[in-house]
């Protein structure tokens, strides 16, 4: 079972910023698609970022394009996602997720499966 640990949520204003971190067992950083989903309350799943560790192809979902980018830190084994320019819709329990290559379709990969993994996950509120 392949360990994600995140952290960085919290609480903010629409328009603002939080950064979100994620920290992945070391032997599988090389060789997976590494993203972020997230879960409102009533609503369903969302795929909304991902990154193919061993090359520099990124994937963002329509709903945050351009307000969210997600990063790797190699030399920390970690997953940062940042977001920018927030709205309360994007308020979630967002989590990180791992997909190993020969599973990967897209950001819907992400989502809880059979051969993925993901952590706890952390809560990000965004008020009006």
């Amino acid at each position: 079972q392949v360990q994600l640990v995140e952290s960085g949520g919290g609480s903010v204003q629409a328009g603002g910023s939080l950064r979100l971190s994620c920290t992945t067992s070391e032997y599988i950083y090389d060789t997976y698609y590494l993203g972020w989903f997230r879960q409102a309350p009533g609503k369903e799943r969302e795929g909304i970022a991902a990154i193919y560790t061993g090359g520099p192809d990124t994937y963002y979902a329509d709903s945050v394009k351009g307000r969210f980018t997600i990063s790797q830190d190699n030399a920390k084994n970690t997953l940062h996602l940042q977001m920018n320019s927030l709205k309360p819709e994007d308020t979630a329990m967002y989590y990180c997720a791992a997909d190993p290559p020969w599973d990967w379709e897209g950001l819907t990969s992400l989502l809880p499966g059979a051969h993925n993994s993901r952590g706890q996950g952390t809560q990000v509120t965004v008020s009006s």
